[in-house]
């Protein structure tokens, strides 16, 4: 099977707030107010959350269906500490991401014993790509447009 690409394509619209279209989905991130947003939808790392629960789900009810195990309910929480003080400029000593993430699943199954459940999460686990992206580093190639007089000028590196 050959690879999938997804993507975001958008535009700044304030110093806090972006809107992008993923495929016919319009999206907008925006900060809380207590970041300088104006707290009109989601800020950036509550989408990575949020794209980690729903990958979750998905591939959970995934593999279970490949284990013949039916899923009677899944309720999928997740919270994690960010110290703004990187993001913000006032210090260099933490990291800018999340410190740790949280994963709280309830689960609800037919599985016949505990032995089948724990090779479900076990699965589940190595086969969530946002997993894999979260648990692992992921290359980042950036390309920087800059519009000079005469042309524009791309840079590509790496990070």
């Amino acid at each position: 099977m050959s690879n999938l690409n997804f993507s975001i394509n958008g535009k700044s619209i304030s110093t806090t707030k972006y809107e992008g279209k993923a495929r016919q989905f319009n999206i907008i991130v925006d900060e809380p107010e207590t970041l300088g947003g104006s707290d009109e939808a989601p800020n950036p790392v509550e989408y990575i959350l949020a794209g980690y629960a729903g990958c979750l789900n998905v591939v959970f009810h995934l593999v279970a269906k490949q284990l013949n195990i039916t899923i009677k309910r899944l309720n999928i929480n997740i919270n994690g500490d960010i110290n703004p003080e990187k993001f913000l400029g006032i210090s260099d000593k933490e990291r800018s991401g999340f410190q740790s993430l949280n994963v709280h699943i309830e689960l609800e199954t037919d599985a016949s014993n505990q032995k089948l459940v724990d090779e479900l999460i076990i699965m589940v686990k190595e086969r969530c790509p946002v997993n894999d992206n979260l648990a692992n580093p992921t290359p980042i190639k950036y390309f920087i447009t800059q519009p000079i007089s005469i042309n524009k000028n791309e840079t590509a590196f790496y990070i």
